[in-house]
């Protein structure tokens, strides 16, 4: 095997073509750099030199040894900077989960804003990842960062809270309650609903049967969709109304449907940027510091 000293050594005499000023120019005295290529010819058993009293040539074998050894200083070097950049957050991977439309438009703001000043980082994205799994996720380490929701911080997690949101109604836009500046859950009770499909972890479509239910009256469940925007299309063509969060609303805003605050008791639905508080990764030290401009704290 060649030692990076030992291919320095070889450069320097490859290109000084004079074992005096190829010692000078390591800073290392002549008789051990001889010794030094002595002991490289010995390794790969040839003559890389044709040395007499007055001057120093390259052997066939020298000559093709240059390129394969500048590369050799080059990939040596390119490891070097990768190893430090990585020790100092400049690259490395972050897996990032979320779920939501308000969400995504959260993730891709942070997202674009890392690409921009820190291209060193690549994100792993995934949505449609809930709170429970979430947050399962950041202490398996199948995560590095999350949007996820939470009624009491769990240990071992560090969140900052990103976006305050509370529920409406998505109607549409010539519905009979949309010129309403807030309704009652009451109002809905003949509506055809739209909902998300069932999930565990999926607060929304448990926060509609639940509201429904303290009305009085069981929804009727016209339609499960897999998402916001196939939710907000269907509630514009008229198939039935759907309960949301306001932030949901604002983000998937479908021409031809409204949004109408729910006159009802309710604390805010807060959202979290959350990861491990012992994480070991320079590199989401660098993105947690920059979501601290991109998504500032809320409430």
């Amino acid at each position: 095997m060649m030692e990076i000293q030992q291919v320095r050594a070889f450069l320097a005499v490859a290109e000084e073509l004079h074992f005096g000023r190829a010692a000078e120019r390591l800073g290392v005295l002549q008789p051990p750099l001889s010794r030094t290529i002595r002991a490289l010819e010995d390794d790969l058993g040839v003559t890389l030199f044709q040395r007499t009293t007055r001057n120093v040539k390259l052997s066939p074998a020298g000559e093709a040894l240059i390129e394969p050894a500048r590369k050799m200083l080059e990939y040596q070097s390119l490891a070097v900077d990768s190893v430090q950049r990585a020790a100092t957050g400049e690259t490395g991977r972050i897996s990032f989960g979320f779920a939501r439309s308000s969400s995504r438009t959260l993730a891709a703001g942070l997202v674009t804003a890392s690409r921009r000043l820190n291209p060193g980082i690549v994100f792993s994205l995934e949505s449609n990842v809930f709170a429970e799994e979430g947050l399962a996720r950041l202490v398996d380490g199948t995560l590095d960062l999350a949007l996820v929701r939470w009624d009491r911080q769990p240990p071992g997690m560090t969140g900052r809270p990103v976006m305050i949101e509370r529920l409406c109604a998505a109607l549409p836009e010539d519905h009979r309650l949309a010129v309403r500046s807030s309704i009652r859950v009451e109002d809905l009770a003949d509506e055809d609903f739209i909902t998300l499909p069932e999930h565990p972890s999926s607060t929304l479509r448990e926060n509609t049967l639940k509201l429904c239910r303290e009305a009085g009256f069981s929804p009727r469940l016209a339609q499960a969709a897999p998402d916001s925007q196939t939710i907000g299309a269907l509630v514009a063509s008229g198939l039935g109304v759907s309960i949301t969060f306001d932030s949901v609303s604002a983000n998937t805003r479908e021409a031809g449907t409204v949004a109408v605050p729910l006159d009802i008791p309710q604390d805010p639905s807060t959202l979290y940027l959350a990861h491990l508080s012992d994480h070991g990764k320079p590199s989401l030290d660098a993105v947690l510091a920059l979501a601290e401009e991109v998504l500032p704290t809320v409430g």
